[in-house]
């Protein structure tokens, strides 16, 4: 019989207990949650394996969603798939396609040689083929367009969605263009090329000044001045560079957490949604850790929610 002692072991204790040696630890753990009747009969055991049952998951999560959703909600939930459908790789069409980006036509990609043949053959009858009628000629602005067609769609919804969506959205369209910037550096795309490439939105990231920067350090000197992200590169020592997206994560968690304090509008679902994919890219870097024995790197990419 439990005693008094539940009140206090876990705060000594309970991390010895939970200690996760093997993956086979990990599935025991994720057995107790709503992961676990995925997990059940997951064999062999690696951690694709876990990544991808926990996906499942949530792809099932979703679609129950969009059964019982109305308008304007279910194209709200349709939005949230599309930047999974742009981020399909035609050279590795099925193995490495998240699920929530799947469409009916999607095996006829591999057939595309070029963009103008992937639009003509195939995404012309889907939801992305707005933006591969405005940007057929550079895949590379095809998100830029998705972001810039969610926004307006948010701000036509008007209210507390709007509000708190467009503010999700410009991070967002900032943290693009950041990367954006940071991985141009040293290649042969312009300053034109560039802003291009920016969406023609954001929360309070000059882009002209990143259009200009030619080293993170000054990348780093324009977004410092913005009290939004100063935050965010104060997390970060100089050239730790590869630092930036664990911190841009820990951000947009935040952002979406205080969603949640705020009711009867549709950036909950936007928010539980990537919430979730969070999750399931702690569990991912947790279950490697722990696969290629280093579980002591494991808190250097995990995130916390909540």
């Amino acid at each position: 019989m439990y005693g008094w002692e539940m009140l206090s072991f876990n705060i000594h204790d309970g991390f010895l207990e939970a200690i996760c040696e093997t993956l086979d630890d990990i599935k025991m753990h994720l057995t107790a949650t709503e992961y676990g009747p995925y997990l059940q009969n997951a064999s062999p055991l690696h951690t694709t394996t876990i990544v991808e049952k926990c996906t499942l998951k949530l792809v099932d999560e979703y679609k129950h969603m969009l059964c019982q959703a109305t308008e304007p909600l279910s194209t709200f939930l349709q939005y949230i798939t599309y930047g999974h459908m742009i981020e399909i790789d035609v050279n590795e069409l099925l193995e490495k396609c998240h699920p929530l980006g799947m469409f009916d036509s999607i095996a006829s990609l591999a057939v595309a040689q070029n963009m103008r043949e992937l639009y003509r053959l195939v995404l012309v009858d889907t939801p992305l083929a707005p933006y591969f009628s405005e940007c057929i000629t550079s895949e590379n602005t095809l998100y830029k367009a998705y972001l810039e067609d969610f926004y307006k769609f948010c701000q036509k919804l008007g209210g507390a969605t709007a509000e708190i969506m467009c503010d999700l959205l410009s991070f967002e369209a900032d943290r693009r263009a950041v990367n954006i910037t940071i991985n141009s550096i040293g290649t042969e795309l312009t300053r034109d090329d560039r802003r291009k490439l920016y969406s023609n939105f954001g929360t309070h990231i000059g882009h002209e000044e990143l259009a200009v920067c030619e080293d993170v350090d000054q990348v780093r000197g324009a977004m410092e001045k913005y009290p939004p992200y100063q935050s965010i590169f104060n997390r970060i020592s100089y050239g730790e560079s590869q630092m930036l997206d664990k911190a841009f994560y820990e951000e947009e968690v935040r952002r979406l957490c205080l969603s949640f304090e705020q009711q009867f509008h549709y950036a909950v679902f936007f928010a539980y949604i990537r919430l979730r994919e969070q999750e399931i890219r702690n569990l991912m870097w947790i279950s490697e850790c722990v696969a290629q024995n280093q579980k002591s790197r494991v808190h250097d990419s995990v995130v916390f929610i909540f």
